[in-house]
């Protein structure tokens, strides 16, 4: 995929920078920005080559890095827990 940013100028005149549109190629990029944009003027379009994320977000993982608690007990169970502690 690759990000595109345009600077645009609205059929109104007023001026839009930095819209960042992910897309495999320009004319789908331009179609999609027309689509919220209509009748725009693009006055600047930009490129960035973006690799895919291949690995999946682990949140239990990132929940115990933040929490600093051990993984075996899973963040639900975990915060019912924590819940039923004060019911009594």
């Amino acid at each position: 995929m690759i990000r595109y940013g345009f600077n645009i100028r609205t059929r109104s005149g007023q001026r839009v920078d930095n819209i960042c549109i992910m897309a495999a190629n320009q004319a789908d990029a331009e179609r999609r920005l027309r689509q919220m944009y209509h009748h725009c003027e693009i006055v600047h379009c930009q490129t960035e080559a973006v690799s895919p994320r291949n690995d999946p977000l682990d949140l239990e993982g990132v929940i115990g890095i933040i929490s600093d608690e051990p993984e075996s007990i899973p963040s639900v169970a975990r915060s019912m827990l924590r819940n039923k502690a004060g019911t009594h």
